[in-house]
């Protein structure tokens, strides 16, 4: 299936080479002078060497720091030249070349995917406000308003591939209102397109348009309202405001510095090969971007903004870097891992996040923690040769299952894991090979009747490492929220936070591992909302046995942390604010 994380197909480079310009422009006109010719020549040229600079994009490795960089560097210069070129030229491009409103569209979508895609390789967020500054602009000025009188159905398809574009750009920056906006829109253009051409792949685009509205209705697992019963669309990524205090005096160890995000959810929605549960991971682990572009947004024409090579940016990463990858293969997964390996700083940490269906093993359980308890399952994928052993010995193991024994390699430097499964518990044990830091936190195997299905909405799991008081509320069977209460709840959540922070830095029994990831704020984000799942699902009536309660390794302490009496008092306390107390039992009760 078509996805907007793609670039496309290739286009020749050959279609705005001089020599076929009046066959693409029958309208240009036949007399021109000494500088008008020059400025077609030129425009052209700009032309056909960013498409050629574009189509090459697609041949660069999608892993690594610096191999894509000067090549990036090469197509946003071309690009910026065109998009100014054609502004300063815009007379003689109308009346002696032809130039229709779809082909500047067109350069403003390029650039919007290159800024996108730039977004995806740095990980850092303000790329996202400059491609949608490109995107807005396009629709703003009705670029591709009359794509549909051309009588090309390759124009309309350029258009539909926009509108799927920029709804993940507005995705990732929580526009909701405008993303609805978007897909009403994107259904008419696509029962135009259908109408009109009855194309192949009008079912193609009818899944397409599915997964967004599937996608969109599974986000809002909790609806926060407000006075007129609006809802108001929240964010999740870290800010000053809500990054966990950490005590003075504490050494600060590790940053993390790279991060793999991995999805494969048979039941779970996604779009644009993302999963639900990636898409709330990318964002737990990235700031609010803070730059401002309203200015740029609204301007007569647009421009690309600050430039992604002005040094500065390479250098200061706000975001720690991050590969997401949709359903991966074994080879690739252990390709990308080995990558974010080999680009560890001395004092860098590496996250390992995946939320996968579960692999329970084919052989009989021994004490080979390595691989005889399973793992998760990344690629449903079989190969052929693979399928015919199976048939023959019938005792083999899943080809693209991920066991714990298949990342000892990687423990070589500072490793944080999250596992989000059905089998997360083979990742309980692990021998302490090379001596330096290692965290996994674990996923409850089981969840309640009550949740199971809601399983296309994404994991618990994740959503209360994503966002703790939406995470409540939905164990809670709380769907709509009012945003006063909502925010009266958001401090009592703080508070929990803030005091188990306290609780985890003074503790003498807290494995030295924990301590070590402790001081960057992403990886204590992480520490500290595990820690509120298990004191809310501990004491949740619906969650009973160890099963449906989240572990890690190191195991924390249970009574020092986990079944702190203090914590266990500010998760009933928030249950009382939201009416849900009699879903919880007393403090210290035992389960």
């Amino acid at each position: 299936m078509y996805s907007p994380t793609t670039w496309g197909p290739k286009q020749r480079s050959s279609d705005y080479k001089l020599a076929h310009i009046q066959n693409h422009h029958p309208n240009m006109s036949v007399e021109l002078d000494d500088g008008e010719r020059k400025i077609i020549n030129e425009f052209c040229h700009y032309l056909e060497k960013s498409k050629q600079l574009f189509n090459g994009l697609r041949d660069l490795p999608q892993y690594g720091h610096k191999q894509w960089q000067a090549y990036f560097g090469r197509t946003f210069d071309v690009y910026t030249k065109l998009w100014k070129f054609q502004q300063q030229n815009r007379q003689v491009l109308d009346q002696k070349y032809g130039l229709k409103r779809w082909q500047i569209g067109e350069i403003a979508s390029k650039i919007g995917q290159l800024y996108y895609h730039y977004y995806l390789r740095t990980s850092e967020t303000n790329y996202l406000n400059e491609s949608f500054a490109f995107y807005s602009a396009i629709r703003m000025r009705g670029y591709y308003s009359k794509a549909s009188k051309e009588e090309r159905p390759d124009l309309m398809v350029k258009k539909l591939r926009y509108y799927a574009r920029f709804i993940v750009v507005c995705l990732l920056l929580k526009k909701m209102k405008l993303v609805r906006d978007l897909v009403r829109e994107l259904a008419k253009h696509i029962d135009d397109y259908t109408t009109t051409y009855e194309p192949d792949d009008q079912l193609e685009w009818s899944l397409v348009l599915g997964e967004i509205r599937a996608f969109i209705e599974a986000d809002s697992v909790v609806n926060v309202v407000d006075i007129d019963s609006s809802s108001i669309v929240l964010s999740h990524r870290l800010t000053p405001l809500n990054t966990p205090p950490l005590e003075k005096g504490g050494a600060i160890y590790l940053t993390l510095q790279e991060i793999l995000i991995i999805g494969n959810c048979h039941e779970q929605v996604k779009f644009s090969e993302l999963t639900l549960d990636m898409f709330r991971m990318l964002q737990t682990l990235e700031r609010e971007p803070q730059e401002d572009l309203t200015n740029q947004i609204y301007d007569a024409s647009p421009a690309p903004g600050r430039t992604p090579f002005d040094g500065s940016s390479i250098s200061k990463r706000d975001n720690p870097h991050k590969y997401l990858l949709y359903k991966p293969t074994f080879s690739q997964l252990f390709t990308f891992l080995a990558s974010g390996f080999k680009e560890l700083p001395p004092t860098g940490a590496m996250l390992l996040y995946i939320s996968a269906d579960g692999s329970h093993g084919n052989l009989k359980q021994t004490d080979d923690i390595a691989y005889d308890f399973g793992g998760v399952i990344t690629n449903s994928r079989r190969e052929p040769e693979y399928s015919n052993k199976t048939k023959r010995q019938g005792a083999l193991k899943e080809m693209h299952c991920v066991h714990p024994g298949d990342l000892y390699p990687f423990t070589r430097k500072p490793l944080f894991i999250i596992i989000d499964s059905s089998n997360s518990s083979a990742f309980q044990h692990w021998p302490n090979l090379f001596g330096q830091p290692l965290v996994c936190l674990l996923s409850p195997e089981q969840i309640p009747s009550t949740l199971q299905d809601q399983h296309q909405k994404g994991n618990l799991f994740t959503l209360f490492l994503h966002s703790p008081l939406t995470a409540f509320c939905h164990s809670s069977n709380i769907v709509d929220i009012p945003v006063a209460l909502w925010d009266k709840c958001q401090t009592q959540v703080d508070r929990f936070i803030t005091e188990s922070s306290k609780i985890v830095t003074r503790s003498r029994s807290l494995d030295h591992s924990f301590m070590q990831f402790f001081g960057d704020d992403f990886m204590r984000v992480l520490l500290l909302r595990y820690i509120f799942c298990y004191v809310t699902l501990y004491l949740h009536r619906g969650f009973k046995g160890t099963k449906f309660y989240p572990a890690s390794y190191p195991t924390m302490p249970k009574e020092e942390i986990l079944e702190n009496v203090q914590l266990q008092k500010l998760i009933i306390e928030l249950a009382s604010v939201l009416e849900v107390r009699g879903l919880f039992n007393e403090v210290g009760e035992t389960e």
